[in-house]
């Protein structure tokens, strides 16, 4: 298994020849599980804010962070920050802004809004009972700006719609009412179909590194490669010596081109998209609660299992390195939704929702040890973390 490496603006604004002349910024975005809101929070200083929302959100990073998407799906609505915090690539560096963040005026209503890609300088948010995803500019998000365009799919169902190598890619679902989910689609800029649908069964989850998408499959995983010439898809099949299961969710890396998904209640995978052995299984001591690559450090990605461990996972080896207790434990019975941890990495700290004391754990990256807990208050859950290191002017 090669790994191809991948060089990142995170790594450009980490390199050590800019070190004395850098400025690093983390801002922390929280979203209740019981009531409405989002707590906003620096990393290191005491800048602290809240904002309203009309329901439970899962946030969204956009506009290489400049933007935050609050999705309330329960509630059928989109709301968007301005982060407060700008990096602006210049090749062999980053410059970076700060200041307060705030509510952007325009919000997005419709049927049971999920799922959100990020990817070509669009942000596409899927409708799912509404058959089309809402296609919005992340240039005009990092101003303030909501201005979306439309994409109508053949029938309303839970996926996704990215834009894909000078094409509109698009999940597919049977014409029978709540029939199954039956693959992925390219689509032209007017909305025609561009040969077949490319079989992915209960096609779900989708993730993004180097010239490469994946998305989980009941077989497999189906990549689709960039080619110039339109999108190349194949499919990786499943080992036959796995064990039961399949994967639904995806992370890509931003420095090596490999994806890590999930694998059963217990498992997680390390995929290859172009060299054997594709798939590479890792069993977790217990079941998985939720992972996270980490963008500074290539091939390390943590995932907290429900006895209350976090592990840090090298998926170069596929194998967990060092585990520490960071939560109290957190069955995984019960409903898909209910208060657990989730997990986001803000250059060297892990940060752990922790729903039941109220608080965020901020957890050293190199020892796991617990630095410190973030007092939020009522049922933090859903996270995302936005900045990095840049040269102020």
């Amino acid at each position: 298994m090669t790994f191809r490496w991948l060089l990142s603006a995170a790594a450009l604004a980490a390199s050590p020849a800019l070190a004395d002349d850098t400025h690093t910024a983390f801002r922390v975005f929280v979203a209740d599980h019981g009531d409405a809101g989002i707590t906003a929070f620096d990393l290191e200083g005491d800048g602290r804010w809240t904002f309203p929302t009309v329901g439970q959100a899962k946030l969204y990073p956009a506009a290489n962070g400049a933007a935050l998407v609050a999705v309330q799906s329960d509630d059928e609505t989109v709301s968007f920050l301005n982060s407060g915090i700008t990096l602006t690539s210049h090749g062999d560096h980053s410059d970076i802004s700060v200041a307060d963040p705030s509510a952007i005026d325009g919000t997005l209503t419709g049927p049971r809004p999920f799922h959100v890609v990020n990817h070509d300088g669009q942000t596409v948010i899927n409708f799912d009972q509404g058959g089309y995803a809402a296609i919005l500019p992340q240039s005009a998000l990092a101003t303030g700006k909501v201005e979306p365009t439309e994409f109508r799919q053949s029938r309303a169902h839970h996926g996704f719609v990215t834009p894909f190598d000078g094409v509109t890619l698009s999940t597919v679902a049977s014409d029978a009412t709540d029939g199954p989910r039956l693959g992925l689609q390219a689509f032209d800029a007017k909305g025609d179909p561009m040969g077949e649908v490319a079989t992915c069964t209960g096609i779900h989850g989708e993730a993004f590194s180097g010239s490469f998408l994946a998305a989980g499959c009941n077989e497999g995983v189906l990549t689709v490669q960039e080619s110039g010439d339109g999108p190349r898809f194949a499919m990786l099949p499943y080992p036959a010596d796995f064990p039961e299961g399949k994967t639904g969710t995806l992370l890509g890396s931003t420095s090596i081109q490999m994806f890590l998904g999930n694998f059963g209640a217990d498992g997680l995978v390390v995929i290859d998209p172009v060299d054997e052995p594709h798939f590479r299984h890792v069993k977790l001591p217990f079941r998985r609660v939720d992972f996270a690559l980490d963008p500074a450090r290539p091939g390390a990605a943590y995932i907290l299992t429900e006895d209350g461990s976090l592990h840090r996972l090298n998926m170069l080896d596929a194998r967990i390195e060092d585990s520490a207790k960071v939560t109290g434990p957190y069955s995984m019975e019960g409903h898909w939704n209910d208060a657990r941890p989730r997990l986001a990495v803000a250059g060297g700290s892990i940060l752990v929702t922790d729903p039941a004391k109220g608080a965020v754990q901020v957890v050293d990256a190199e020892t796991l040890d617990v630095a410190r807990a973030v007092e939020i208050g009522g049922q933090p859950y859903n996270i995302a973390v936005v900045g990095g290191s840049g040269l102020s002017h």
